[in-house]
């Protein structure tokens, strides 16, 4: 249920949008609604939102902001991100509250997934 002046819904660039659907099905188990060939809707992300086709990625380099995944096994998440051709852009460090890997998609997106 939606809430008043909370954040609802997260939309990103994909230069590869059937590659980036796969990805993350396969990587966090997401599951994906197509609407038309230039979007899809991701769920069972812990909040929903979808991709559409663009020439564009999201990077913090360039300003974005950093979607950060939750994993109880960051080990296991990272190398699940590589067998799915993640890219890595910085392997597991430490920061306060706990460790952290940032990771590239298929469209050059970069994510980070976190645990303590």
């Amino acid at each position: 249920m939606a809430e008043h002046h909370k954040i609802n819904y997260l939309e990103l660039p994909a230069k590869d949008l059937e590659g980036t659907r796969a990805f993350f099905a396969q990587v966090f188990g997401w599951q994906f609604v197509d609407y038309g060939p230039d979007y899809t809707c991701f769920t069972n992300g812990g909040m929903d939102g979808g991709f559409y086709r663009a020439d564009t990625c999201a990077s913090v380099a360039s300003g974005s902001v950093l979607m950060v995944i939750y994993s109880k096994a960051l080990e296991d998440s990272q190398q699940a991100v590589q067998q799915a051709g993640g890219k890595i852009i910085k392997p597991i460090f430490a920061f306060p509250g706990g460790r952290r890997f940032h990771f590239s998609d298929p469209s050059g997106n970069e994510y980070a997934v976190w645990s303590e």
